[in-house]
């Protein structure tokens, strides 16, 4: 197929754009590079460096494509952020999605699928998490995420246009060329990861005291790879609605830690600070349903591989990627 994509040049995003690639679509990257890299993008896609908030831009990407897939990862993502600057999250995320959208419906494109995320379940009833579950984000980024999915609901009812929202957990890990390396680092492994290669004195755990085996966190990490590999699945017709990504495991921030020390070898400074507002004790998928429905199946499904695979990226690119 032809296959549009949005933040092709971020982290999850470069490496399904490589996914896709070896698997024969043809590839059009759409990006502003204002948090991806022009490097992480394979050669053999086309890249489209453009703002999506200067007018018609979106549009006239879309229209000179022609494709019949959108994927959308393109997005603000720091929660952080979104609760000083919410306009920012509401613009890129809903508004600059909704042109997406437009354009899509205007050049026939068949299948739209959504980078949503399990922000915006906000804290859970039950773990696992089922997509069944009441939707009440805590911030905005998990709100604009969940306003665009409703969006697009709407869409598929007027508009017929077919969507897939894969609402993920944690990624993490890296491919053999591909890695992660945000500007403003706040995932917890690759931040771990900087103390055992040298470039941290320690990581921080926030809360001890969680009603959890050992007091830290629990979160569902799930593979890049494994999420690369589902959105190709997503691409096939007749596919529509709302699936969690995650391994339906979950690993405490202690556990994430002694991991990567195990895989790295080295010893790994920790400081105990207190409890952030807002992060609930446990976060787990259930992925059932795009197990049964799409046919997916997690190729790491251990932590441990997981980490092997940051480990091995960074060891290589100690500094990222050049730009």
């Amino acid at each position: 197929m032809k296959v549009f994509v949005t933040g092709g040049a971020g982290y999850i995003g470069s490496v399904c754009v490589e996914e896709l690639l070896n698997a024969g679509h043809q590839v059009t990257v759409y990006d502003d590079l204002s948090e991806g890299h022009r490097s992480a993008v394979a050669p053999r896609a086309t890249f489209v460096h453009a703002q999506p908030d200067e007018p018609g831009n979106i549009a006239a990407a879309v229209k000179s494509a022609q494709p019949e897939a959108i994927l959308h990862f393109a997005a603000n993502a720091l929660v952080g952020e979104s609760m000083t600057n919410p306009g920012k999250y509401f613009r890129n995320n809903v508004y600059n999605a909704l042109q997406l959208a437009d354009a899509a419906v205007e050049n026939g494109v068949r299948k739209f699928v959504f980078s949503s995320t399990c922000a915006t379940y906000g804290p859970p009833d039950r773990v696992p998490m089922t997509e069944d579950l009441p939707q009440r984000p805590i911030n905005p980024y998990g709100e604009s995420k969940l306003m665009f999915e409703k969006i697009l609901l709407w869409y598929q009812q007027i508009h017929r246009l077919e969507f897939i929202a894969f609402r993920y957990f944690n990624a993490a890990g890296a491919s053999e060329k591909l890695g992660e390396h945000h500007r403003i680092e706040t995932h917890l492994i690759p931040n771990v990861l900087k103390v055992a290669l040298g470039q941290a004195t320690h990581c921080e755990i926030y809360g001890t005291d969680y009603p959890t085996p050992d007091g830290t966190c629990i979160r569902d990490y799930i593979h890049i790879r494994d999420l690369a590999q589902a959105h190709i699945l997503g691409l096939a017709p007749g596919r529509s609605g709302f699936y969690n990504l995650g391994n339906g495991d979950g690993y405490s921030v202690r556990q994430v830690i002694q991991t990567c020390e195990k895989v790295s070898g080295k010893a790994i400074k920790a400081v105990e600070k207190p409890r952030r507002p807002g992060d609930p004790p446990k976060l787990v998928a259930s992925a059932d349903k795009a197990i049964k429905e799409l046919g997916w199946r997690p190729q790491f499904p251990k932590l441990e591989d997981i980490v092997a695979t940051a480990w091995a990226w960074h060891v290589r690119h100690p500094d990222g990627y050049a730009d």
